[in-house]
């Protein structure tokens, strides 16, 4: 890749520093794309271990990559994002990733197209994670940035991402525990 055109990529990918997403952070803030991209990868890091079948390094890519879209779009909280702001994102990201030079080009198409398709191991991994980092993230807010809408969803968001392992079933009901006792705690 050519100087100039990683320093283009990464221009855009500075975006994510810059867009905030819904979520806050412990100390009130609100949450950007880029450090939930940065803690998802981290997970993705810590539970090597647990998926000795999986190639973790494509893992960590898809974290990494995950939500460069929303350098475009910005981030809608997924209890208001449509399935055309769906549609707008894939729509944005792949002209974008299109202009790479190739082999970048369809190295990135390929791990878009196994990420949206969620048939492999690496993906579900991955997806599973996503949707954990942001339950995780909200727990550990003040109670006082939750919408009353998330009172549930911290409990249902996602669940169906979690079936394909024991390993994020106990995961998830280990982040459920720790939601029921901060509102129990915090109310």
């Amino acid at each position: 890749m050519k100087p100039a055109e990683l320093l283009d990529i990464l221009s855009v990918a500075e975006k994510l520093k810059c867009n905030t997403r819904h979520s806050y952070t412990s100390s009130g803030r609100h949450e950007s794309v880029a450090e939930h991209s940065w803690r998802l990868t981290l997970m993705a890091l810590l539970v090597e271990s647990e998926f000795p079948e999986a190639d973790m390094n494509k893992v960590i890519r898809m974290c990494l990559i995950h939500d460069l879209g929303e350098a475009f779009t910005g981030d809608i909280p997924a209890f208001n994002k449509t399935g055309e702001d769906e549609a707008k994102e894939d729509r944005v990201l792949a002209q974008w990733v299109e202009n790479f030079p190739s082999p970048d080009r369809e190295r990135w198409q390929a791990l878009y197209e196994e990420m949206n398709a969620l048939a492999t191991t690496e993906a579900k991994i991955y997806k599973a994670l996503d949707k954990l980092e942001a339950v995780i993230q909200n727990d550990e807010a003040d109670l006082s940035t939750w919408l009353p809408l998330e009172y549930e969803l911290q409990f249902s968001y996602r669940q169906e991402n979690m079936q394909f392992s024991e390993y994020m079933k106990e995961l998830r009901r280990e982040v459920d525990r720790m939601t029921a006792e901060k509102i129990a705690r915090e109310k």
